[in-house]
């Protein structure tokens, strides 16, 4: 590692959306909160330094997104995989936090793998939500980091049957929490009823179920004229987000028939500031959802479109959150279970000042050690021979981990240059983002004529 200046506790962040942004860096925060107590010289007493790297592609997020999630750094940068891997090696940090999708996780930990490093950062990752689709794939694609971060004890209790079920190590799993759960306790107010459904980019997927429930949420505003009805949307026509978005619902709104009365309103921003005037909470299977329990409002999960895998509103079976548009409108107000809330790391008992002592604990143990050991996620070229190169090829690193030839330039350009690539990789991405939510959508139709 080269030498520093600077005592301080050196913290990277790789994300490769607005969400991931968001869970990635409030989690360094989180579990470097006691830094301080680490009794080594080399992190002794300092604040630790944030620097984040976003992942260039078609979830990049923007200006706006970025503004929107309220979370800052002290350098922000936009990179390619090759381009974070050279920026490890050359500047050096203690802890890095991979907050991106499973393949670029694996991706990312052969590639610092291959740096051999002299003294390699610890590594923690995680999930920046609710796990209710590809557990085993998505988990498998994590193992090898230090530090696999469970949002729940449920989580913790399936991560570690999953990677016991395939003979891997198991220690790196880690009880914790959502990172950005808070805000004040739900009060009822005198004179408010406001009722918001939190949107979902790709759940679900289809115009006609999209269109359903956008239609009775307008009719459950039309049906309580006196009541605030709002539809919180994660992102605007033409950005991404984590998932795919392909039918924003304010295209479909502008499109229903009889307009939009006047109590219903479209709303953007940081979800805790909209859950601060919700009364009731409505969501197919948004983490939204735990959020809003997290604060004790009221808060349902709709049976509408079925309690279905893909929709991965089963993952609250057991909740008594379940419900449908019909008796939401009848005035039925779901009660969440205790014990059920209590298994999900909502923490709605107070105690989640200290969810995060564990991953602390965890975190500072591995920083003062005087070195770590070599990475050793489950997938190698010998376990997994026809998916591991393909897979790391995607991210343009050969199956040894290092970066293919013409990953990464040798030297980063500057001046002119770089005002010119940085305004050409901007209008590509645009042409690029354009293609996948207008043109990419439309051939699919058109070859299912």
């Amino acid at each position: 590692m080269p030498s520093r200046t600077s005592e301080a506790l050196r913290v990277a962040v790789l994300a490769d959306s607005d969400t991931r942004w968001k869970w990635g860096a409030l989690t360094a925060r989180r579990i470097t909160e006691h830094a301080e107590h680490v009794e080594t010289a080399e992190h002794a007493a300092n604040k630790p330094e944030l620097t984040g790297f976003l992942l260039r592609g078609r979830a990049t997020p923007t200006a706006r997104q970025l503004a929107e999630v309220g979370v800052t750094a002290d350098d922000l940068r936009e990179v390619t995989g090759a381009e974070f891997l050279r920026a490890l090696r050359d500047e050096g940090y203690d802890l890095v936090v991979l907050a991106l999708v499973g393949g670029a996780v694996q991706a990312m930990l052969h590639g610092i793998a291959a740096l051999r490093l002299p003294r390699r950062p610890v590594l923690v990752t995680g999930y920046v939500g609710v796990v209710y689709e590809k557990l085993a794939d998505g988990l498998l694609l994590r193992h090898g980091a230090d530090v696999v971060l469970a949002n729940s004890r449920h989580d913790a209790d399936r991560f570690r049957e999953v990677f016991h079920g395939v003979g891997a190590d198991a220690s790196a799993v880690t009880e914790a929490a959502l990172p950005f759960l808070g805000g004040a306790p739900y009060e009822r107010h005198d004179g408010r009823d406001t009722v918001v459904f939190a949107a979902q980019p790709s759940v679900p997927e289809s115009r006609a179920d999209r269109t359903y429930l956008l239609r009775r949420l307008v009719e459950h505003a039309r049906l309580h004229p006196h009541r605030e009805v709002l539809l919180k949307l994660r992102s605007k026509p033409g950005e991404h987000t984590t998932h795919l978005e392909e039918l924003p619902y304010q295209k479909l709104a502008d499109r229903l028939p009889g307009g939009l009365p006047p109590n219903f309103s479209l709303v953007y921003g940081h979800m805790g500031e909209v859950l601060d005037r919700t009364d009731l909470l409505v969501t197919v299977s948004s983490t939204a959802a735990l959020e809003s329990l997290h604060r004790r409002i009221p808060t349902a999960v709709l049976t509408d479109l079925g309690v279905r895998e893909a929709l991965g509103n089963h993952h609250f079976l057991g909740s008594g959150l379940l419900t449908s548009w019909d008796a939401l409108d009848g005035g039925h107000r779901p009660v969440a279970d205790p014990e059920w809330v209590a298994r999900q790391g909502v923490a709605a008992d107070g105690a989640y000042d200290t969810a995060f002592d564990e991953a602390r604990g965890r975190v500072a143990e591995l920083l003062a050690r005087p070195g770590l050991p070599p990475l050793a996620p489950y997938y190698t070229p010998a376990t997994a021979p026809g998916y591991l190169p393909a897979l790391l090829a995607r991210h343009h690193l050969a199956a040894d981990g290092n970066p293919l030839p013409g990953a990464a330039p040798a030297t980063e350009p500057t001046g002119v240059r770089r005002l010119v690539r940085d305004a050409v990789r901007g209008a590509a991405r645009g042409a690029y983002r354009h293609g996948v939510q207008r043109v990419a959508p439309v051939i699919r139709r058109m070859g299912a004529l």
